[in-house]
């Protein structure tokens, strides 16, 4: 998805994580750390599902809206009923409050059922452009 949006990994400010309260999250967080490299204390990710439960078909859709919302203004949503993550995460997972900071580019994850998977880019429209 990076790739595709002609960014790197260090142009991310916030990650909305599948994030379903398994094992899975933390496979999940594995592969964004290692995504990000050194760029991984400066990157917020959270789950919404936390605060809506999995939406199922809906879920990758209500989810951008999420990141939409992110970017707009300028918060990443919290990881509701976060108190003890299974490993020390070297990204920050908004744990139980929303952070206010800065947000151009976010990337939303969603995984389905039986490897239907997606990573969407989403990006603030710079100042003065058309598009």
């Amino acid at each position: 998805a990076l790739k595709n949006a002609g960014l790197e990994p260090a142009a991310l400010d916030y990650i909305n994580a599948h994030g379903t309260s398994t094992m899975a999250d933390t496979l999940e967080l594995g592969a964004v750390e290692r995504l990000l490299g050194d760029h991984a204390p400066n990157v917020t990710m959270s789950s919404t599902k936390s605060a809506i439960g999995h939406l199922l078909g809906a879920a990758g859709a209500v989810e951008a809206i999420f990141s939409i919302l992110a970017i707009r203004d300028q918060v990443a949503p919290p990881t509701i009923n976060l108190d003890t993550p299974a490993v020390e995460p070297r990204v920050s997972l908004a744990p139980n409050a929303a952070e206010k900071r800065r947000i151009d580019a976010v990337m939303s994850n969603s995984f389905g059922f039986g490897g239907t998977n997606a990573s969407l880019i989403l990006g603030r429209v710079p100042e003065g452009s058309t598009a």
